[in-house]
């Protein structure tokens, strides 16, 4: 591809803060610019440089909403980004829901770290980014993409975003230099068959691409089974007497729970209950959500033309205020509560683990990844006790992982997708643990997949 140069800066030697940067065609375009997330070590590289100088970024391309790819984005203009983001407007309505609600959790914390570090003569580090950061941060989003509708950055170079169907509005981004050769960012990619949103497209004619390997060490439960595994956990649980816990993302996971519960209802084989979307985050997204058909499916379309909801079933209570999220631990039986953060790592999830991870007749179903560090990921490798707001807690409640929920691509699927665009000059891998990469790697070399196979370090850079 010319002279062009890639390089990343984050999303390498972990899963979060995917930020990839392709210098071409006389711009510097970004791609993604996420959040740190896990232990202390991994979200201390929040507050380092970046490895580039964001003023001189041209264009920012947003593959999807999620924190971990959108989260630094107030941070990048805080520090003197001028330039354009361009996203899908699905994927800008769900990044003006993480933004604020990234930037009210920072200013929480930092003004109850200051209090506990005023009695210890320790000031506790001021937050990323605030509120008004994140408001100013929304003035650089324009000219919001199409699917498969090319977008000119300039006279040389256009982006196209494709359906990745991994949550709504995510994509996939071809970048194509006139005369010189595509590369294809993956984002993360979708898992097939799940209900409210469309299958990942494929890609085609890369010279380069850049692509997750989340579960490039695993393949998924197929999805009937997974889903008959939930309806079991809920069961067997209320059987017990305990409650049914489960930490969502608030995009995407909450909201295809949320769908089963109500397939569940029509079918009449939920047990009578009260469920509960107690996540301001993920209440709000399902609003979004609603307002986006052109990113469903076939199956959710006719949903809403037959005048259903496919996210309500009777007994579902929306848990808005942090009252009504207390007033929920007061119910020892028959509750299943969806609530955030995924990971466990802040949010509601973690008062309701409080309440209920010591007790045997409770449950709690993990949905999504959980990355080393987490809460969650300790929770999952087993640990008989755990630290929750500083407090000790012995793990009592029966633990489940469905992986099969995961909108995340799969090993099958990542091997297909590649193999659908044919053979490559370079295949970089990104976003997933290091020693899972390393074997994909060994594998994609052994298989032809690309002349040259790379897992990229932190700030590493490349000329394609």
């Amino acid at each position: 591809m010319g002279g062009a140069k890639l390089s990343f800066h984050g999303g390498v030697g972990t899963v979060t803060g995917s930020c990839h940067l392709l210098r071409t065609g006389g711009l510097n375009i970004l791609v993604d610019c996420g959040l740190f997330q896990g232990g202390r070590k991994i979200e201390a590289l929040n507050y380092e440089d970046f490895g580039f100088e964001p003023a001189s970024i041209d264009y920012l391309l947003l593959t999807h909403g999620h924190l971990d790819h959108c989260g630094r984005i107030p941070a990048l203009v805080k520090k003197g980004f001028r330039g354009k983001v361009i996203t899908t407007s699905a994927t800008y309505d769900i990044a003006k829901i993480i933004f604020m609600d990234s930037a009210r959790i920072q200013e929480e914390d930092y003004e109850q770290w200051k209090r506990i570090g005023r009695r210890k003569g320790i000031r506790p580090r001021e937050p990323l980014y605030t509120t008004l950061d994140a408001l100013d941060a929304l003035r650089y989003f324009g000219d919001f993409a199409d699917y498969n509708q090319p977008v000119a950055l300039n006279d040389r170079v256009r982006a196209t975003f494709r359906d990745s169907g991994h949550i709504l509005g995510s994509a996939f981004i071809e970048v194509e230099v006139q005369g010189e050769g595509k590369i294809i960012f993956s984002g993360d990619l979708g898992n097939r068959n799940k209900p409210i949103i469309k299958d990942p497209a494929m890609p085609a004619g890369a010279d380069v691409i850049v692509v997750e390997g989340t579960y490039a060490n695993r393949n998924h439960k197929s999805l009937d089974d997974t889903v008959e595994e939930l309806l079991s956990a809920i069961v067997q649980t209320f059987k017990r007497g305990g409650n049914v816990l489960i930490p969502s993302f608030a995009v995407e996971r909450a909201q295809d729970l949320l769908f089963f519960m109500r397939e569940f209802y029509d079918q009449r084989r939920l047990p009578p209950c009260r469920a509960f979307l107690d996540t301001p985050m993920g209440i709000k997204v399902t609003d979004v959500m609603r307002r986006h058909p052109e990113c469903f499916d076939a199956e959710t379309i006719q949903i809403f033309k037959d005048k259903d909801d496919p996210f309500h079933f009777p007994g579902l209570e929306f848990t808005k205020t942090a009252d009504e999220s207390r007033q929920v631990n007061h119910i020892r039986s028959g509750a299943i509560i969806i609530a955030g953060s995924g990971m466990c790592t802040g949010g509601r999830i973690k008062h309701h683990l409080k309440h209920n991870i010591w007790r045997k007749e409770a449950s709690i179903v993990f949905s999504g990844y959980q990355a080393d560090g987490t809460l969650g990921r300790r929770i999952v490798d087993g640990r008989s006790r755990v630290r929750i707001f500083g407090n000790a807690y012995r793990v009592h409640a029966k633990v489940y992982t469905i992986g099969g929920f995961s909108a995340h691509a799969d090993r099958a699927i990542l091997d297909e997708w590649l193999r659908a665009n044919g053979k490559l000059e370079h295949l970089f891998l990104v976003h997933g643990e290091p020693k899972n990469l390393e074997r994909f790697s060994k594998d994609l070399k052994g298989d032809g997949a690309a002349k040259k196979v790379h897992v990229p370090a932190l700030h590493d850079q490349f000329s394609l």
